[in-house]
């Protein structure tokens, strides 16, 4: 069994009992495979699993005998609890990166977050980013988009990563000074 689909169980499922002809472990961990091959939306995850779907099964025990509707993949991702599934991608992620001399931090803004009919601006995450191992260790989502908050953000994240005594990488605006 893969280490990633081992930490993929307990993740809390919202679906209703009616809904839940495929467990969510196995459409996450497809999903998961289906974006790192590339697959951009909801629309492209589907076809990544109809066309790997024999092989997926085989390989992660699995019984799905038609693949799920990429409407059914949206409505399963999109209420999942970020705040529940985040300690279990970092216990992944940190283990494969405990020898990382190098982490760079840096803040997006999410594409499509945007919402002018609520008046709310668009979302911004800050990730941190094992430079030598090539894998994402965790994100922060920045409160308001000030500046003050992305190091405020900063701090947060290298606390939760708990990976003292590495060298950061950060964006210029982290090196203001107090007062």
């Amino acid at each position: 069994m893969s280490p990633l689909k081992q930490s993929l169980p307990p993740i809390p499922d919202h679906r209703r009992a009616q809904g839940k002809l495929y467990d969510l472990p196995h459409r996450l961990l497809f999903s998961i495979l289906a974006v790192m091959s590339g697959a951009t939306s909801y629309r492209r995850i589907h076809p990544f699993i109809r066309t790997h779907q024999a092989r997926l099964n085989e390989a992660f025990g699995c019984r799905w005998r038609r693949t799920p509707a990429y409407s059914s993949i949206r409505y399963a991702l999109h209420g999942l609890d970020v705040e529940a599934i985040a300690p279990h991608f970092r216990a992944h992620a940190l283990p494969l990166a405990e020898d990382a001399a190098v982490i760079a931090l840096d803040g997006k803004t999410l594409r499509g977050r945007l919402d002018r009919f609520e008046d709310r601006r668009a979302a911004q995450v800050l990730s941190g980013f094992a430079v030598g191992e090539r894998i994402v260790l965790g994100q922060v989502l920045i409160e308001d988009a000030g500046k003050d908050h992305e190091i405020q953000a900063a701090q947060r994240l290298i606390e939760i990563l708990g990976l003292a005594g590495r060298l950061y990488t950060l964006d210029a605006l982290h090196l203001q000074k107090n007062g």
